[in-house]
């Protein structure tokens, strides 16, 4: 589809050539050159947002003093209060966050239709791509037929959900599927669909080249940015807004340098150096920012370890971390299987507009930071925040420590660890020295003996993620410690569940050329599957007995994965702690199975001679993992791989689905259900509304995520979501995961607050998705909310810092806003979710000053009555809210309105950006 540009009269519009081909192409320095300003000093991620203001310059959305502002942001320090209407290239979807989407765009079809609109209006304008990677799971692990049986029963279980993407994919221009079992959605756009300079038709039938960028709904869409490819996550919400065309809001960001130096030494990885920088980012504090990563140590730094770290950027809080071009991204390019005309023009296009980095690069920056990668030691973090950084040689003892706080200060045996004895392969436990009832244990009883778990057991370890799988230098490590553990005839202990998942079949492709693949199925490492697995939640079930002996001894059993997320309640349901570890380190704690046992310095076991084995023993020389990258990660794989990346298995090709403009919604499923969004909705938007007698729903501390508010993983009969299948006869081993049941939302409204970690602070010590009903009872949060309303009593949330980090889950804001939460007050908010709740008509709201939950002694008794939204409301207004307490007494407090932007007031108005889009193109003629 010819993709539309400013005027091609404009005088920033250039030509360049290029291998014999011509191209039109947006020119920064012609942009100076037309007096519009001195932008050559800019950062070149912020050099990308100005090209597309220049090539989407009308006159009316984007203006020349939207132009003029990026120079007055360099002059002004790196800050800016603009309001910008920026336009993506694509949009990127995976199915947990896709499902709920495309849902929502049939449903937008069924509402266009009843207001009297043509149905094929609601169609992509921009390409999207939708990779289908969070849905398998782990049922079957440590042997050679995991993969098939994990991919049967995948389709098994998600049928239904397949045949509704394979519809929309028919049903809607511009909207392709990558079927299950290729890869995680962020490898292969890494790995395949990023071109880092694109080139499309424009209106008039030139070729006109362009910097690629994007949206995805998952908050990971990051990762590209270590291939210059300026991308972010939005919730699925703003990401149909962008697809149909509606640009995204938002101000000129303020953009920190992060200035790295010097080089990793050995015995360190990619993954190390990524949780230094997660640690020192949090610490800096780059919410809604941008990050840019520059200095001659980039000379250093492969684009695998680039787009590790830039797939960190939800975790360190920043709206991305980006790489500008360099020799590096064109050898990435190349290596990759990418044409060589996209490679040239890439080079040609970054000299010729400013967005190369030469030696010496150093922009104006808000900020800077600066890191000595030769500083950098093994670390992992944990046990349930990304930013939670933990050298290596301290990691037993912080975890001791961190047992101490779980067991009410009671003393931890420093000596404890699982040992056991016997012949034949029969383990036989040894105590474990230090007092009984310190150190909480339980025995596990199997067909070929029993085994001791207690606290710090490591029941699962996982390689997974985009993270750390997409990085051959770590990868390759893992299967290199593998290789020696084998050889010297160590194995995983027979209560970690292990698995391999990697993120694309490149991984498979390159692990089975060096060989590796062989010695990580010889200690249980087998594959898994291609997907999330883990990370996203899908761990899969542990054995019965492990797990039953987990909780009926309230055992903090723990995980190690190389994912990018431990919130609480996240990885298993069994796990308490969780870390997240290099992919070689994941092998070494396999080996050892216990998080008090001291990997970095203490014997991980014998070798078959009895002698003691250290990791300094099985970890891989820098010199040899890059001996094996460079021999088995080649170009002939990525162009083998990625051949017919949209034709997908038998399986795929197998699934049959009507072809009908709009979607015949099957009344039985549980998985796919018309949502109310659009239902009897009018054709005029309404107005901001006070709030008047609130009640609260939940009292939230700090930090409280996307998983807390709507989880993905597993849930239970006895929750309001496990009662509403059973009602429907889906029997508990179908129940799949939260994340799967996107696409209904009766489901997703019960999952709402439900995350088995949640604590609201109106209960004392009650973990879990529990309330105060109207009648001062206890019970589920859902069915607290149906009751007020019943009595037709709006709802809030009061929480504290870091309001929805994490994930861009959309479903935080949807199952928010269908509960009756007509705002949020918090302290703070992190990026993604802010805009969400805006995006479902939810206000959000800050405190003031002194004033938070505890200063206010808020107890979840109040009622709240906030004014000051009706009428002519402002962005960033200050509005009063009276808090009326049980016994009578009010305080009046200032809160901040969270609705950022001019155009945000429309979405809530409309109750929501799809309401706004919806009645726009209803209107269109």
């Amino acid at each position: 589809m010819p993709i539309q540009v400013g005027h091609d009269s404009s005088k920033t519009r250039k030509s360049l050539q290029v291998g014999g081909k011509s191209y039109a192409y947006y020119s920064i320095d012609a942009a100076t050159e037309a007096g519009l300003g001195d932008f050559g000093r800019l950062p070149a991620a912020l050099k990308v947002v100005l090209e597309n203001m220049l090539r989407f310059e009308d006159g009316k959305t984007v203006t020349t003093d939207d132009i003029k502002a990026f120079a007055d942001w360099g002059a002004n320090g790196g800050k800016s209060k603009r309001e910008i209407a920026y336009r993506p290239a694509r949009v990127l979807m995976q199915d947990f966050t896709g499902v709920p989407a495309v849902v929502d765009l049939a449903a937008m079809r069924d509402g266009i239709k009843a207001l009297g609109g043509d149905p094929q209006k609601i169609n992509p304008l921009n390409p999207v791509d939708l990779v289908i990677d969070h849905s398998v799971m782990i049922d079957e692990f440590g042997n050679p037929r995991a993969f098939q049986m994990n991919v049967d029963r995948e389709y098994e279980r998600n049928f239904e959900r397949y045949q509704f993407l394979k519809w929309g994919q028919g049903a809607f221009n511009n909207f392709r599927v990558v079927p299950p079992g290729t890869g995680i959605c962020h490898q292969v756009n890494l790995e395949y669909l990023a071109k880092t300079v694109w080139n499309d038709t424009d209106q008039n039938g030139e070729e006109v080249a362009y910097p690629d960028t994007l949206v995805g709904t998952d908050s990971h869409t990051t990762m590209v940015n270590g291939a210059s490819v300026l991308g972010w996550g939005v919730g699925g919400i703003e990401a149909e807004a962008a697809m149909l065309g509606q640009p995204i809001s938002m101000l000129i960001p303020e953009v920190v340098g992060f200035k790295l130096t010097g080089a990793m030494v050995e015995g360190t990885t990619a993954t190390d150096l990524v949780l230094r920088v997660v640690q020192m980012l949090r610490e800096k504090g780059v919410v809604g920012k941008f990050v840019e990563f520059y200095g001659d140590g980039l000379d250093n730094v492969p684009l695998a370890d680039r787009a590790t770290i830039g797939n960190m950027a939800p975790e360190y809080g920043a709206t991305c971390g980006f790489f500008p071009i360099d020799d590096e991204t064109i050898r990435y390019l190349t290596q990759t299987g990418r044409s060589e005309e996209t490679i040239a023009l890439v080079e040609a296009y970054a000299k010729a507009n400013g967005m190369w980095r030469n030696p010496g690069y150093e922009p104006v920056y808000t900020d800077t930071l600066e890191l000595d990668m030769g500083t950098v030691v093994p670390a992992i973090s944990g046990p349930k925040r990304p930013q939670d950084h933990i050298a290596l040689t301290k990691a037993a003892e912080t975890f001791r420590d961190y047992l101490k706080g779980q067991r009410n200060g009671e003393q931890v045996s420093e000596n404890a660890e699982i040992r056991w004895e016997g012949e034949g392969g029969h383990p036989e436990p040894i105590d474990i020295p230090g007092d009984e009832g310190h150190h909480k244990r339980g025995f596990v009883k199997t067909d070929d003996g029993h085994y001791q778990l207690h606290d710090g057991s490591i029941v699962i370890a996982s390689i997974t993620s985009c993270t750390n799988t997409s990085n051959p230098y770590v990868m390759i490590g893992a299967g290199l410690v593998a290789r020696k553990a084998r050889e010297l005839g160590l194995d995983r202990k027979p209560w970690v569940k292990t698995s391999l998942a990697p993120g694309s079949q490149v991984v498979s492709a390159y692990l089975e050329a060096a060989g590796l693949q062989d010695d990580l199925d010889a200690i249980g490492f087998n594959l898994v599957g291609y997907g999330c697995t883990t990370c996203i939640g899908n761990s899969g079930p542990l054995d019965p007995e492990i797990s039953q002996t987990i909780n009926d001894n309230d055992l903090i059993a723990v995980s190690v994965l190389s994912g990018n997320r431990n919130f609480e309640g996240r990885i298993s349901p069994d796990c308490r702690a969780n870390y997240l570890a290099s992919p070689p380190l994941v092998v070494a704690y396999a080996l050892v199975g216990d998080m008090n046992v001291d990997i970095a310095n203490d014997p991980l076991g014998k070798d078959k001679d009895g002698n003691d084995v250290y990791l300094k023993d099985l970890w891989p020389s820098q010199a040899e993992i890059a001996e094996l990258v460079e021999k088995t990660v080649t170009r002939e794989a990525f162009q083998s791989k990625y051949a017919d990346v949209f034709k997908g298995d038998e399986k795929w090709r197998s699934v049959e689905t009507t072809d009908s403009e709009t979607y015949d919604w099957p009344a039985s499923s549980t998985y796919v259900q018309n949502p109310p969004y659009f239902q009897n909705m009018s054709k005029e938007p309404g107005t901001i509304s006070d709030i008047q007698g609130a009640r609260m729903l939940a009292l939230l501390g700090d930090m409280v995520t996307t998983d807390h508010i709507s989880p993905a993983g597993s849930f239970k009969d006895t929750t309001p979501a496990g009662k509403y299948l059973v009602e429907r006869q889906v029997a508990p081993r179908e129940f799949n995961s939260y994340g799967s049941r996107r696409g209904n939302h009766e489901v997703m409204m019960r999952g709402t607050f439900a995350n088995i970690r949640i604590r609201n602070e109106m209960l004392d010590g009650v973990e879990g998705g529990f309330t105060k009903g109207p009648n001062g009872e206890q019970m589920p949060i859902y069915d607290a909310a149906m009751e007020y309303q019943k009595q037709g009593t709006p709802l809030v949330i009061v929480a504290g810092e870091q309001y929805g980090a994490g994930s861009s889950r959309d479903w935080a804001a949807k199952g928010t806003a269908l509960l009756g939460v007509k705002a949020v007050i918090a302290e703070s908010y992190e990026r993604i979710h802010r805009s969400n709740l805006v995006g479902m008509g939810v206000i959000p709201l800050e405190f003031t000053g002194e004033d938070n939950r505890t200063s206010l002694n808020l107890t979840g008794e109040e009622t709240f009555s906030i004014t000051g939204l009706a009428g002519d409301t402002k962005p960033g207004a200050m509005v009063p809210c009276t808090i009326t307490y049980a016994d009578g007494t009010t305080k009046e407090i200032q809160l901040k309105s969270r609705i950022d932007t001019a155009v945000e007031i429309e979405y809530i108005e409309n109750g929501g950006v799809l309401h706004y889009v919806l009645r726009n193109l209803a209107k269109a003629a």
